[in-house]
């Protein structure tokens, strides 16, 4: 990965909110890694969620929905900056 595009990443990265919070997920650390395959011209996202789910019952299903937002938000923003790869969250 050249270091434009990895800048490039942590401006995406920087952008995503967390709604509840209004940090960004670079903060948060729900982002594990990056795998850019150029010949595929695939950007495989890798992150942890699960680590940040509460442990109350009924506040899972509202963290499952602030994940989604937070998932499609973050797809976005990447297909936005790069619209020539196919991005996949892992």
């Amino acid at each position: 990965m050249d270091p434009e595009m990895a800048r490039k990443i942590e401006d995406v990265l920087g952008r995503v909110k967390d709604p509840e919070s209004g940090l960004s997920i670079s903060r948060l650390g729900v982002v594990e890694r990056f795998r850019y395959n150029a010949e595929k011209k695939e950007l495989y996202v890798f992150t942890d969620f699960a680590s940040h789910q509460p442990s109350c019952m009924t506040c899972v299903g509202i963290a499952s929905v602030v994940i989604k937002g937070i998932q499609r938000e973050l797809r976005k923003e990447l297909e936005a900056e790069f619209p020539e790869l196919d991005v996949q969250l892992v």
